[in-house]
């Protein structure tokens, strides 16, 4: 069986999603599917340096062995990140989309996916949808006209017409019941992948970043965008400044120039600018240094569908502070692997100074979080799942009689 994921970029830049799409081919094709990525070279204002029209072997992440077959294709600058217009990839697929089974394709609101779900449809290929957290009420209401408008004409059409929508959490699939879709939906968790582990991590980080032994260390690592909420985690730390806790926040995490530097003003007017460090984006050993040195996670995220670096920091034993916007949020709770708290100061606050002054609770926190991690969140297990479904959409495509609900 040949599978083919389209996302928009494989850019860091994006987030989460190019890790999702990366380490699912990866699984996949270790389990003898043979998975393809088909993307552009978006990477921001410069293009990724990667070789064009070709299959080339990319590597699942950077300093890593493991790679995937992608093809890249040229998008046309100026590119809006949530559009990227590439009439060579859509050349691209019109001319191989017939090569494969099945298309998993990656987003909303985006040219590939978009291109890819209508030339599906013109030549009799079955495809997927990954809405990725994109049709929670809150993101909705992100530049709603547009959306409205792009909804209307194509989106709608291309959700309604797809052989099923995958979902990472129950609450993902009951946002595209009150969308109005009644297309099959695939409920299955993404994966996280267990961290190379390094010896004496939390001495070699506060070392590398002068921080004291005693000083707790609060983690945000993240896409530093205003929809995870970093300003609300900024003023509930000056307000525990103020109360005498001591702590360190390191913000990692890519971002819009304007708004890093809104932040930044934003710490020095709260006083936090001695306890704050923004490394910027962290990859390889320097992200395991970070999740494996830390002793809190926090993501007072808005909306998030399930939330790949909350899975990282269970799976590296991080104790977690989250709102209820992240999806996995109940999972989390029952097994009692962190604290979910509503998006207020205050409440965020509270859960925070919990943990900063119980380094048993962190511990046992940690250690539940990593039990679940393991258990839950295993790629492996999750490719095997999907499996069945690409075969049963496969078939369909030429036998309408078979049903393709998975729940």
């Amino acid at each position: 069986m040949k599978v083919l994921h389209v996302i928009p970029s494989i850019s860091p830049i994006m987030g989460g999603p190019p890790q999702v799409a990366l380490n699912l081919v990866w699984a996949l094709r270790n389990l003898g599917v043979e998975a393809e990525i088909a993307t552009t070279n978006f990477n921001g204002s410069e293009p990724m340096d990667v070789p064009l029209n070709q299959r080339v072997k990319y590597p699942i992440a950077p300093n890593e062995k493991a790679s995937v077959p992608v093809w890249f294709l040229p998008f046309r600058p100026p590119a809006l990140k949530e559009f990227i217009f590439s009439p060579a990839l859509a050349g691209w697929l019109w001319q191989h989309i017939q090569d494969y089974d099945v298309l998993d394709n990656h987003y909303l609101f985006s040219f590939a996916p978009t291109c890819a779900a209508a030339i599906a449809r013109f030549k009799h290929v079955p495809y997927t949808v990954r809405t990725m957290g994109q049709l929670t009420p809150w993101a909705l209401k992100q530049s709603r006209l547009k959306k409205q408008i792009y909804t209307a004409l194509i989106e709608r059409h291309n959700l309604n017409q797809a052989a099923a929508i995958h979902c990472t959490t129950p609450a993902e699939a009951e946002d595209i019941r009150h969308f109005g879709l009644q297309t099959p939906t695939i409920t299955l968790p993404l994966g996280v992948t267990p961290p190379t582990l390094l010896d004496n991590a939390a001495t070699r980080l506060r070392q590398q970043y002068n921080i004291a032994t005693d000083v707790p260390i609060i983690l945000f690592l993240s896409r530093i965008h205003y929809k995870k909420r970093p300003d609300l985690l900024l003023k509930s730390l000056a307000q525990l400044n103020q109360q005498g806790h001591r702590f360190h926040l390191i913000m990692a995490g890519s971002g819009e120039p304007d708004y890093l530097t809104e932040l930044q003003t934003m710490v020095v007017a709260l006083g936090i600018a001695q306890q704050v460090t923004f490394p910027g984006m962290v990859t390889g050993v320097a992200k395991d240094l970070l999740l494996q040195g830390s002793d809190l996670f926090v993501l007072p995220s808005y909306s998030e569908n399930f939330g790949i670096a909350v899975a990282e920091a269970m799976i590296s034993g991080l104790p977690v502070v989250i709102t209820p916007g992240v999806q996995i949020a109940p999972e989390i709770a029952a097994a009692q692997a962190g604290l979910v708290v509503e998006g207020e100061w205050m409440l965020l606050a509270g859960a925070i100074a919990q943990l900063l002054t119980s380094p048993q609770l962190r511990q046992t926190m940690g250690e539940n979080g990593r039990r679940l991690a393991k258990s839950r969140y295993s790629w492996t297990a999750i490719a095997k799942n999907l499996i069945p479904a690409y075969a049963a959409i496969s078939l369909q495509s030429s036998s309408p009689s078979i049903k393709t609900t998975f729940e």
